[in-house]
């Protein structure tokens, strides 16, 4: 459903995103860690159309991101981890203006009171965006992203800010969408995220892809036993830096 080719972006002399390939099939929930300036938002954004890169492709679905950008853009909920929302509308004519950016056909109205109902802001739907919480503007984003029905989410950091309460509700629906066949493509700090949803992790480090595979593959790959992935990813990053 997801795939990268030799995805390079470059920015003058610093080489942010090196040679990065990767192929997600669909219903797959995949996580990509890796420590702050590795690469992680740049391929998130790379992916979701924001920043075009210096050389590589992008295949969503069978369709050229860089040759097909609107095409392959259909496919794609974009969850940036910085998300712009019109502070004056409601949460619900943010989902309306949302739809229409999209063109979302049929019951707009349903489909955008169902997500609104999933992720618990049914009853903020009238209120302004302005008094929303950090948690609910979050929760609202990611109901605007699913309103067109993509086959791929690419989502930047999803859990910050949200209660406990909230990162359960948001991992349940992200478990309910793969196996509906989404793909989901998840850039996060969170590394007990991670772990607990993730079916496969990458680590990117330095703009490299320096480990790839299952929780278990990695423990086997940094050698850590029974380790957590937080060990593991410890691990696996030291070893870059010696």
């Amino acid at each position: 459903m997801i795939v990268l080719k030799e995805l390079t972006k470059r920015y003058d002399r610093v080489l942010a995103v090196d040679r990065l390939s990767l192929r997600l099939e669909a219903g797959e929930i995949f996580g990509f860690i890796g420590p702050n300036g590795a690469g992680k938002t740049t391929t998130i954004r790379m992916l979701g159309g924001v920043l075009k890169p210096t050389a590589g492709a992008i295949e969503i679905g069978g369709v050229s991101l860089l040759e097909r950008p609107v095409e392959a853009k259909r496919m794609i909920g974009f969850i940036p981890d910085r998300p712009y929302l019109y502070e004056k509308l409601t949460g619900m004519e943010f989902m309306t203006f949302t739809a229409d950016l999209y063109g979302v056909d049929g019951d707009v109205e349903g489909k955008a009171m169902g997500l609104l109902e999933r992720f618990d802001l049914l009853n903020r739907r009238h209120e302004l965006i302005e008094a929303y919480s950090h948690g609910m503007r979050q929760r609202l984003i990611i109901a605007a992203a699913l309103l067109h029905d993509p086959a791929a989410i690419v989502v930047d950091e999803p859990m910050v800010g949200l209660d406990p309460t909230a990162v359960k509700m948001v991992k349940d629906i992200f478990r309910d969408l793969a196996r509906r066949g989404k793909t989901i493509f998840m850039s996060t700090h969170t590394l007990s995220v991670a772990e607990d949803i993730c079916d496969r992790i990458g680590i990117i480090h330095g703009g490299s892809l320096i480990a790839l595979g299952t929780v278990g593959d990695l423990r086997r790959s940094a050698g850590v036993g029974e380790g957590d992935l937080e060990e593991v990813f410890m691990r696996l990053t030291e070893e870059e830096t010696r």
